[in-house]
């Protein structure tokens, strides 16, 4: 009698601790091995970006190489400021011309990874970035509304927002993703 009453209190710990978690329920696979970002490497963007601006204003031409780290940190950064963040934990891989973007979405007690895969371009009358998402999985999930316009945003932030007010006077002319590194280059106006 003893060991029934065991069994069941065991049954009820679990029910109620599995309650109080979250429970993943798939989707793409994480890379194998983890970008390891830290604020100090979203801080490192920032930096980059002034130091470039400031030979740009000798030179007429800017060049930056932005790692994978540097933009993974500067995304949580940005994703840790929204009340309501559309996604969490994120990773950002430059490979093959794209940039892929995982994460992890949940809903309720639900949680689940996410993969979107982006190319980045030149808008040719603006000379801003232009993100065009190529696929997106949201594992069992649907996509939540209004994702492309929140991702866009946040990675525009990254590209334009970062520029601050030199951004006026500044036209992207190439962007290049290879290898782990967004090359970036632009001439000042």
């Amino acid at each position: 009698m003893k060991t029934k009453k065991s069994i069941y209190l065991f049954f009820i710990i679990l029910v109620v601790s599995s309650l109080a978690c979250s429970v993943n329920i798939g989707g793409p696979e994480y890379p194998a091995q983890p970008i390891s970002s830290s604020p100090a490497d979203a801080q490192a963007l920032r930096d980059m970006i002034a130091q470039a601006m400031l030979a740009g204003a000798e030179t007429g031409v800017i060049t930056l190489s932005i790692t994978e780290a540097q933009l993974t940190g500067f995304i949580a950064e940005k994703l840790a400021q929204q009340p309501n963040p559309p996604f969490s934990d994120p990773q950002i891989l430059l490979r093959d011309g794209q940039m892929k973007l995982y994460g992890k979405i949940t809903q309720g007690y639900f949680t689940a990874n996410i993969l979107i895969t982006m190319n980045v371009t030149i808008d040719e009358l603006t000379g801003e970035p232009q993100i065009t998402i190529v696929s997106a999985d949201f594992g069992p999930f649907p996509a939540p509304e209004g994702l492309n316009n929140a991702i866009s945003a946040i990675l525009d932030e990254a590209f334009t927002g970062s520029f601050g007010p030199v951004a006026v006077g500044f036209r992207l002319q190439e962007i290049t993703i290879a290898d782990g590194i967004m090359t970036v280059t632009g001439r000042i106006k």
